[in-house]
């Protein structure tokens, strides 16, 4: 369970905090608000009712705490009690923390009733308590030093981050600075040091915000069993040691985004409130921080085609399905009945395989409790170490469930020790593809050649390789020393989405109007090769450019054909006409039919030139079509007819490709092609090759209703 935490947030929004100094663009009470509000909304996030927080305006124009009675309390506001935040909560209180018209207003008072409230809250129950005092110190302070010891008694964590504050580890000092201020953050310092606190300056906590934060979960193990070596039933000298597995690496998604819904009542504002869809497809709404929300269902309903059913289809309920396994274009039923027998009878176990990445990493450890299991998997971990070895072992986390297959590798630390496992293929798991080798190349005959114009010779090789040494990462970052180190440790390397997404979402909510800021720069370090090394390397680019014969790219110039890309030879010459392409082929042959049809585009001067060879591959399509064994020819069907829609958009002319469409359909539900090919209509609709609407050509006349009614059988 996660340690429970109370923190208290103290906020000095007194008058002196809306200046704006040390060039800043924004006052000083925005420019602490961007730490606190950050802190505050990440505490939201992690959505745990055992992490609380309150806070306490301190220099505010009214007062507002159980203490105020007392002069020395005067001008302190509890904004918010301890307790769980909400995005409600997070409006309410933004609309609270406003600029005052008075610097009066006591922090070490402040610090008392932030004491007071912790105490109340948490009572001698066990919590991480925290107190957070963000202020520019140019207020008014009892700097009494008995009203300091007695603080100290009762607090073991005070954090204090102030507007311009001296951090000689930082390396900033404010120049000129006010006696009074000076003289504040020294009562300050040595309260924190007294309560083990920390004092800093808040350009330094602004700064860290772009460090994402690395979520610490608590490890629950996937498996916790035998590790055996041999079968410890059939016999005696077979290994056995309890181990727990748990998971070391695990891929972090970002955050979701939900369905939300939004009712205007009229005895009650605006409430929102989100749902999570169940797996049977009801929706189970969550309450927003307002009650009395109407209650939302989504239904799923399931339909099969049933000519003299209305519409042809007929509902089903879900009660009345059955699964099947699909076996070539048929389904196999098996009922729950027989269904076990398809499941491997199998006991939960980590077998030791033999000597010798598809998943996450774990790691296998021995029962913590045990130690007869900790020295024998320990001196299992050291005889692979020292063997160099790794290990295959058989495991199934639980009886009956399916086995996987787990590569084991020692990891000896200084302060531990164990094994750590990815989970490697079975045979049917790997994809063999076999490509044409890159270092020499075979004709026909089976010569091999290791001169070709498609092979790099030895100077391109070599400028290739001078490139990459000059672009080399290894060595060209600092360490803390100012030695060569690499440049982009894993340890710096974060998620760009991950934690764009969780600064948007965290800016977003206390926000709702303001533009989002751009990402931290951590996250976009990498996004680019650093630019001193870029101008090292140019050289040896330019070398690498000239033994590669790299030329630059023709511009693609729009031409009249209706948006069709032409290129345009650097030589000025028409490789067409001087290879003789302007003989406009007459007829598309089956064999070749795409080139045949992209050739008639291409030199057609006219409308109907096109509609002449769209009907001529339409031709070719019904042909295999109704000639087809079975569905042996709808694969090359659907293709030609995919390249006759894509040319027809590229072209601006979609009415040629949608009468075709048109026309195809009629025939194919009249039974004109071959008898029954309905199967065929499914496949065109699975392959997506319906009508040209105006979504993807502006010169379509095709809407969405006429699509609809395109893909109706009705």
């Amino acid at each position: 369970m996660a340690e429970k935490e109370a923190t208290v947030y103290i906020v000095d929004v007194g008058a002196s905090m809306g200046e704006q100094r040390n060039g800043r663009k924004i006052s000083d009470l925005d420019f602490a608000m961007t730490y606190v509000w950050d802190k505050i909304t990440s505490t939201v996030a992690l959505d745990r009712k055992t992490a609380t927080l309150g806070v306490i305006g301190l220099c505010t124009d009214g007062t507002a705490n159980e203490l105020g009675s007392e002069e020395s309390f005067e001008n302190i506001c509890v904004f918010q009690e301890i307790s769980n935040i909400l995005l409600p909560d997070l409006e309410q209180l933004r609309r609270k923390v406003e600029l005052s018209n008075t610097d009066s207003g006591d922090a070490i008072s402040a610090i008392v009733i932030a004491i007071q409230m912790i105490t109340k809250y948490c009572k001698k129950l066990k919590y991480k308590r925290k107190i957070v005092l963000v202020t520019d110190g140019r207020g008014s302070l009892d700097d009494d030093p008995a009203s300091i010891t007695e603080i100290t008694k009762k607090i073991t964590q005070d954090d204090m981050d102030g507007v311009d504050f001296d951090d000689p580890e930082y390396g900033f000092k404010e120049e000129d600075k006010d006696q009074q201020k000076a003289q504040n953050e020294q009562t300050f310092q040595t309260l924190a040091d007294a309560c083990g606190g920390i004092i800093g300056t808040l350009q330094q906590a602004v700064e860290e915000l772009g460090m994402p934060r690395l979520k610490s979960t608590r490890p629950v193990p996937s498996y916790k069993g035998p590790l055996t070596l041999g079968d410890p039933v059939t016999y005696e000298t077979a290994i056995c040691i309890d181990v727990e597995r748990y998971p070391r690496t695990s891929v972090r998604r970002p955050l979701t985004a939900s369905q939300y819904v939004q009712r205007l009542d009229q005895s009650q504002n605006t409430i929102q409130s989100s749902g999570t869809v169940l797996p049977d497809g009801d929706i189970e709404m969550t309450d927003a921080g307002v009650n009395d929300l109407a209650n939302v269902k989504s239904s799923r309903t399931y339909q099969v085609l049933d000519e003299e059913a209305p519409g042809g289809k007929r509902d089903v309920s879900r009660d009345d399905l059955a699964k099947g396994y699909e076996y070539g274009r048929t389904a196999v039923h098996i009922n729950e009945t027989d269904e076990n027998v398809t499941k491997l009878e199998t006991q939960a176990a980590l077998e030791y395989d033999r000597y010798m990445s598809m998943s996450n990493s774990n790691t296998i450890i021995a029962q913590k409790t045990n130690s007869k299991a900790i020295m024998a998997l320990s001196s299992l971990i050291h005889a692979l170490f020292e063997l160099e070895s790794y290990a295959i072992a058989r495991l199934v986390p639980k009886a009956d469930k399916s086995p996987v297959i787990l590569l084991l590798a020692p990891s000896i630390e200084v302060d531990y020790e164990c094994l750590l496992d990815v989970q490697i293929p079975f045979t049917e798991d790997v994809r063999s593809y076999r490509f044409p080798p890159l270092d020499r190349v075979i004709t026909i005959s089976g010569k091999v050649i290791k001169e070709h114009r498609h092979l790099p010779n030895e100077t391109l090789s070599s400028a290739m390789s001078e490139y990459i040494d000059t672009m080399d990462l290894s060595s060209f970052g600092k360490d803390e020393e100012g030695n060569p180190s690499e440049y982009m440790p894993m340890t710096d390397t974060f998620s760009p989405v991950l934690h764009r997404i969780d600064q948007a979402v965290r800016w977003r909510a206390v926000h709702p109007t303001e533009p989002i800021p751009p990402p931290y720069e951590i996250l976009v370090r990498y996004s680019q090769p650093p630019e001193d090394l870029v101008l090292s390397s140019k050289r040896k680019l330019e070398k690498l450019m000239t033994a590669a014969d790299v030329k630059k790219v023709p511009p693609k110039v729009q031409g009249r054909r209706r948006n069709r890309n032409e290129v345009k030879p650097l030589s000025g010459l028409n490789v067409e006409a001087l290879i003789g392409g302007d003989k406009k082929r007459a007829r598309i042959s089956s064999q070749n039919a795409i080139p045949d049809f992209r050739q008639l585009v291409n030199t057609a001067d006219s409308i109907e030139g096109m509609r002449e060879a769209a009907q001529q591959l339409g031709v070719v399509v019904e042909t295999r079509i109704k000639d087809s064994f079975g569905d042996i020819a709808y694969a090359r069907a659907l293709e030609e007819i995919g390249v006759m829609r894509e040319e027809m958009i590229d072209l601006e002319e979609p009415d040629i490709y949608n009468d075709f469409a048109k026309a195809l359909k009629r025939k194919l539900l009249a039974e004109e092609l071959g008898g029954n090919r309905k199967d065929f209509w499914w496949e065109f609709r699975k392959s997506r090759l319906g009508l040209i609407d105006k979504s993807a050509s502006e010169a379509s006349k095709i809407t969405d209703e006429d699509v609809k009614a395109f893909w109706s059988l009705t």
